[in-house]
Protein backbone atom coordinates (compact mmCIF):
# COMPACT_ATOMS: atom_id res chain seq x y z
CA UNK A 1 0.00 0.00 0.00
CA UNK A 2 1.10 3.56 -0.70
CA UNK A 3 2.45 5.67 2.15
CA UNK A 4 3.48 8.70 0.08
CA UNK A 5 2.76 10.11 -3.36
CA UNK A 6 5.55 10.41 -5.89
CA UNK A 7 6.20 13.68 -7.69
CA UNK A 8 4.65 12.20 -10.84
CA UNK A 9 1.51 11.16 -8.95
CA UNK A 10 1.15 14.61 -7.46
CA UNK A 11 1.50 16.18 -10.88
CA UNK A 12 -1.19 13.85 -12.19
CA UNK A 13 -3.54 14.87 -9.38
CA UNK A 14 -2.95 18.56 -10.03
CA UNK A 15 -3.54 18.09 -13.76
CA UNK A 16 -6.55 15.76 -13.66
CA UNK A 17 -8.23 16.73 -10.39
CA UNK A 18 -8.21 13.15 -9.13
CA UNK A 19 -5.76 10.31 -8.45
CA UNK A 20 -6.41 6.62 -7.91
CA UNK A 21 -4.63 5.54 -4.71
CA UNK A 22 -5.07 1.80 -5.16
CA UNK A 23 -6.21 -0.53 -2.40
CA UNK A 24 -5.89 1.24 0.96
CA UNK A 25 -7.41 -1.53 3.11
CA UNK A 26 -6.44 -5.13 3.73
CA UNK A 27 -9.14 -7.73 3.19
CA UNK A 28 -9.69 -8.03 6.95
CA UNK A 29 -9.95 -4.25 7.37
CA UNK A 30 -12.46 -4.02 4.55
CA UNK A 31 -14.58 -6.83 6.01
CA UNK A 32 -14.55 -5.17 9.45
CA UNK A 33 -15.63 -1.79 8.07
CA UNK A 34 -18.33 -3.38 5.90
CA UNK A 35 -19.69 -5.19 8.95
CA UNK A 36 -19.54 -2.07 11.15
CA UNK A 37 -21.40 -0.06 8.52
CA UNK A 38 -24.21 -2.61 8.40
CA UNK A 39 -24.32 -2.68 12.22
CA UNK A 40 -24.64 1.11 12.32
CA UNK A 41 -27.55 1.02 9.87
CA UNK A 42 -29.26 -1.80 11.77
CA UNK A 43 -28.87 -0.02 15.10
CA UNK A 44 -26.62 -2.60 16.77
CA UNK A 45 -23.24 -0.82 16.66
CA UNK A 46 -21.50 0.42 19.85
CA UNK A 47 -21.72 4.08 18.78
CA UNK A 48 -23.40 7.23 20.05
CA UNK A 49 -26.28 7.57 17.60
CA UNK A 50 -27.31 10.93 19.07
CA UNK A 51 -24.30 12.61 17.47
CA UNK A 52 -24.64 10.96 14.04
CA UNK A 53 -26.48 12.56 11.14
CA UNK A 54 -28.42 9.79 9.36
CA UNK A 55 -30.54 10.12 6.22
CA UNK A 56 -32.72 7.41 4.75
CA UNK A 57 -32.80 6.75 1.03
CA UNK A 58 -35.85 7.47 -1.11
CA UNK A 59 -38.94 5.30 -0.77
CA UNK A 60 -39.07 3.08 -3.90
CA UNK A 61 -42.19 3.60 -5.95
CA UNK A 62 -43.23 6.68 -3.96
CA UNK A 63 -40.64 9.41 -4.39
CA UNK A 64 -37.38 10.19 -6.15
CA UNK A 65 -36.26 12.52 -3.35
CA UNK A 66 -34.02 11.38 -0.47
CA UNK A 67 -35.76 10.28 2.70
CA UNK A 68 -35.87 12.04 6.08
CA UNK A 69 -32.65 12.83 7.90
CA UNK A 70 -31.21 14.36 11.05
CA UNK A 71 -29.39 13.31 14.19
CA UNK A 72 -30.14 9.83 15.49
CA UNK A 73 -31.09 6.40 14.22
CA UNK A 74 -34.03 6.28 11.81
CA UNK A 75 -34.83 2.56 12.06
CA UNK A 76 -33.19 -0.79 11.37
CA UNK A 77 -32.72 -0.88 7.59
CA UNK A 78 -29.90 -1.13 5.06
CA UNK A 79 -31.62 1.58 2.99
CA UNK A 80 -29.79 4.58 4.38
CA UNK A 81 -28.53 7.09 1.84
CA UNK A 82 -26.04 9.00 3.97
CA UNK A 83 -24.55 8.77 7.47
CA UNK A 84 -22.14 11.41 8.77
CA UNK A 85 -19.96 11.93 11.89
CA UNK A 86 -18.15 8.61 11.45
CA UNK A 87 -14.95 10.14 12.83
CA UNK A 88 -16.42 9.30 16.24
CA UNK A 89 -16.20 5.58 15.49
CA UNK A 90 -12.66 4.29 16.24
CA UNK A 91 -12.70 1.86 13.31
CA UNK A 92 -13.32 4.63 10.79
CA UNK A 93 -11.03 7.11 12.56
CA UNK A 94 -8.06 4.75 12.36
CA UNK A 95 -8.57 4.52 8.62
CA UNK A 96 -8.90 8.30 8.28
CA UNK A 97 -5.55 8.77 10.05
CA UNK A 98 -3.53 6.55 7.71
CA UNK A 99 0.04 7.82 7.06
CA UNK A 100 -0.79 8.23 3.36
CA UNK A 101 -3.72 10.50 4.15
CA UNK A 102 -1.61 12.55 6.57
CA UNK A 103 1.03 12.89 3.84
CA UNK A 104 -1.58 14.10 1.33
CA UNK A 105 -2.94 16.66 3.81
CA UNK A 106 0.60 17.95 4.41
CA UNK A 107 1.08 18.42 0.66
CA UNK A 108 -2.24 20.25 0.29
CA UNK A 109 -2.35 22.38 3.43
CA UNK A 110 1.28 22.51 4.62
CA UNK A 111 3.39 20.26 6.80
CA UNK A 112 2.69 22.11 10.06
CA UNK A 113 -0.98 22.87 9.44
CA UNK A 114 -3.48 21.15 11.77
CA UNK A 115 -6.16 19.38 9.74
CA UNK A 116 -9.82 18.87 10.67
CA UNK A 117 -12.55 16.65 9.30
CA UNK A 118 -15.17 18.65 7.41
CA UNK A 119 -17.19 15.43 7.15
CA UNK A 120 -16.61 11.69 7.42
CA UNK A 121 -19.52 10.26 5.53
CA UNK A 122 -20.98 6.95 4.44
CA UNK A 123 -22.71 7.15 1.06
CA UNK A 124 -24.97 4.35 -0.13
CA UNK A 125 -26.77 3.30 -3.29
CA UNK A 126 -28.88 0.43 -1.90
CA UNK A 127 -29.44 -2.61 -4.09
CA UNK A 128 -32.33 -2.40 -6.52
CA UNK A 129 -35.68 -2.98 -4.85
CA UNK A 130 -38.21 -5.16 -6.74
CA UNK A 131 -40.96 -3.00 -5.25
CA UNK A 132 -39.81 -0.14 -7.47
CA UNK A 133 -40.95 -0.79 -11.02
CA UNK A 134 -40.37 2.72 -12.28
CA UNK A 135 -37.34 4.82 -11.54
CA UNK A 136 -35.28 6.22 -14.37
CA UNK A 137 -35.91 3.20 -16.58
CA UNK A 138 -39.56 2.20 -16.64
CA UNK A 139 -40.14 -1.41 -15.71
CA UNK A 140 -36.69 -1.81 -14.12
CA UNK A 141 -36.22 -1.81 -10.36
CA UNK A 142 -33.58 0.63 -9.12
CA UNK A 143 -32.08 1.55 -5.77
CA UNK A 144 -30.44 4.70 -4.53
CA UNK A 145 -30.97 8.36 -5.29
CA UNK A 146 -29.66 10.26 -8.32
CA UNK A 147 -27.07 12.90 -7.40
CA UNK A 148 -26.85 15.76 -9.91
CA UNK A 149 -23.64 17.40 -11.14
CA UNK A 150 -21.94 19.55 -8.53
CA UNK A 151 -18.64 20.60 -6.96
CA UNK A 152 -17.95 20.08 -3.25
CA UNK A 153 -17.80 23.71 -2.21
CA UNK A 154 -19.72 25.51 0.55
CA UNK A 155 -20.27 29.27 0.82
CA UNK A 156 -20.33 29.35 4.63
CA UNK A 157 -16.56 28.78 4.99
CA UNK A 158 -13.96 31.55 4.96
CA UNK A 159 -11.71 29.25 2.89
CA UNK A 160 -12.58 26.20 0.85
CA UNK A 161 -11.84 22.62 1.93
CA UNK A 162 -9.80 21.25 -0.97
CA UNK A 163 -9.63 17.45 -0.86
CA UNK A 164 -11.77 14.37 -0.34
CA UNK A 165 -10.62 10.76 -0.09
CA UNK A 166 -13.37 8.43 -1.34
CA UNK A 167 -13.10 4.69 -0.62
CA UNK A 168 -15.28 2.02 -2.20
CA UNK A 169 -16.74 -0.46 0.29
CA UNK A 170 -18.31 -2.49 -2.52
CA UNK A 171 -17.41 -2.75 -6.20
CA UNK A 172 -18.49 0.53 -7.82
CA UNK A 173 -19.72 0.08 -11.39
CA UNK A 174 -21.74 2.02 -13.92
CA UNK A 175 -24.63 -0.39 -13.30
CA UNK A 176 -24.76 0.19 -9.55
CA UNK A 177 -24.39 3.97 -9.63
CA UNK A 178 -20.66 4.75 -9.53
CA UNK A 179 -19.45 8.34 -9.42
CA UNK A 180 -18.90 10.09 -12.77
CA UNK A 181 -16.32 12.88 -12.96
CA UNK A 182 -15.20 15.58 -15.41
CA UNK A 183 -11.37 15.45 -15.31
CA UNK A 184 -9.35 18.67 -15.62
CA UNK A 185 -12.40 20.82 -14.87
CA UNK A 186 -11.42 21.52 -11.24
CA UNK A 187 -9.69 24.88 -11.73
CA UNK A 188 -12.79 27.09 -11.66
CA UNK A 189 -16.10 27.16 -9.81
CA UNK A 190 -19.04 26.68 -12.13
CA UNK A 191 -21.80 27.97 -9.85
CA UNK A 192 -20.05 29.82 -7.00
CA UNK A 193 -23.25 31.41 -5.67
CA UNK A 194 -24.87 28.07 -4.80
CA UNK A 195 -24.48 27.30 -1.08
CA UNK A 196 -23.12 23.80 -1.74
CA UNK A 197 -21.79 23.95 -5.29
CA UNK A 198 -24.70 22.43 -7.22
CA UNK A 199 -25.04 23.37 -10.87
CA UNK A 200 -28.11 24.58 -12.65
CA UNK A 201 -29.60 22.28 -15.28
CA UNK A 202 -28.15 24.48 -18.03
CA UNK A 203 -24.70 24.43 -16.46
CA UNK A 204 -24.80 20.64 -16.06
CA UNK A 205 -25.92 20.14 -19.66
CA UNK A 206 -23.14 22.43 -20.90
CA UNK A 207 -20.54 20.58 -18.83
CA UNK A 208 -21.55 17.18 -20.20
CA UNK A 209 -21.63 18.54 -23.75
CA UNK A 210 -18.21 20.19 -23.54
CA UNK A 211 -16.17 18.01 -21.19
CA UNK A 212 -15.00 14.43 -21.17
CA UNK A 213 -16.85 12.62 -18.38
CA UNK A 214 -15.47 9.43 -16.89
CA UNK A 215 -17.13 6.76 -14.72
CA UNK A 216 -15.03 6.00 -11.63
CA UNK A 217 -15.42 2.24 -11.55
CA UNK A 218 -13.54 0.88 -8.54
CA UNK A 219 -12.93 -2.33 -6.65
CA UNK A 220 -13.96 -2.74 -3.02
CA UNK A 221 -11.21 -1.32 -0.80
CA UNK A 222 -9.84 0.96 -3.54
CA UNK A 223 -9.55 4.68 -2.77
CA UNK A 224 -9.35 7.81 -4.89
CA UNK A 225 -8.15 11.31 -4.05
CA UNK A 226 -10.52 13.99 -5.36
CA UNK A 227 -10.09 17.74 -5.62
CA UNK A 228 -13.26 19.23 -4.15
CA UNK A 229 -13.79 21.40 -7.24
CA UNK A 230 -13.81 18.34 -9.52
CA UNK A 231 -17.34 18.18 -11.02
CA UNK A 232 -19.06 14.89 -10.24
CA UNK A 233 -22.42 13.15 -10.18
CA UNK A 234 -23.82 9.66 -9.66
CA UNK A 235 -26.84 7.71 -10.82
CA UNK A 236 -29.05 4.99 -9.38
CA UNK A 237 -28.37 1.31 -8.76
CA UNK A 238 -29.96 -1.23 -11.08
CA UNK A 239 -28.17 -4.26 -9.60
CA UNK A 240 -28.60 -6.60 -6.65
CA UNK A 241 -25.36 -5.31 -5.09
CA UNK A 242 -25.26 -2.16 -2.93
CA UNK A 243 -22.76 0.56 -3.76
CA UNK A 244 -21.43 1.64 -0.37
CA UNK A 245 -18.57 4.11 0.07
CA UNK A 246 -16.74 6.05 2.78
CA UNK A 247 -15.95 9.67 1.92
CA UNK A 248 -13.73 11.96 4.03
CA UNK A 249 -13.28 15.67 3.37
CA UNK A 250 -10.15 17.08 5.06
CA UNK A 251 -9.78 20.82 5.67
CA UNK A 252 -7.46 23.37 7.25
CA UNK A 253 -8.40 23.34 10.94
CA UNK A 254 -8.24 27.16 11.03
CA UNK A 255 -11.24 27.34 8.67
CA UNK A 256 -14.03 29.57 10.02
CA UNK A 257 -17.60 28.37 9.57
CA UNK A 258 -20.12 31.21 9.67
CA UNK A 259 -22.82 28.70 10.72
CA UNK A 260 -20.75 27.88 13.83
CA UNK A 261 -20.52 24.14 13.28
CA UNK A 262 -17.77 22.36 15.20
CA UNK A 263 -15.21 20.16 13.46
CA UNK A 264 -12.93 17.50 14.91
CA UNK A 265 -9.15 17.68 14.62
CA UNK A 266 -7.75 14.69 12.70
CA UNK A 267 -4.06 15.62 12.36
CA UNK A 268 -2.15 17.85 14.77
CA UNK A 269 -1.80 18.35 18.52
CA UNK A 270 -4.99 17.36 20.29
CA UNK A 271 -6.32 15.28 17.39
CA UNK A 272 -8.97 12.66 18.02
CA UNK A 273 -7.49 9.43 19.37
CA UNK A 274 -9.26 6.19 18.39
CA UNK A 275 -8.09 4.60 21.66
CA UNK A 276 -9.97 7.23 23.68
CA UNK A 277 -13.28 7.38 21.86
Amino acid sequence: MLEELSHAQWQEFEREGYLRLGHCMTGDELAAIQQRMDEIMLGTAPVDYSRMMMQLDRIPGKTDAPGPGGKGHKGATLHYRKIQDLEFDPLFLRYMQRPLFRHICCMVYGADTPVACMRAMFMNKPAADPADGGGEQAGQSVGGTHLVWHQDRWTYFDRDPLITIWTALDPATVANGCVHIAPRRHHTLINPSHVSGFMTDDQAHALVAEAETVPLEMEAGEAVLLHNYLPHSSGVNSTAIARRAFSVCYMDAATVDTQNHEYSLIFGDGALDPERL
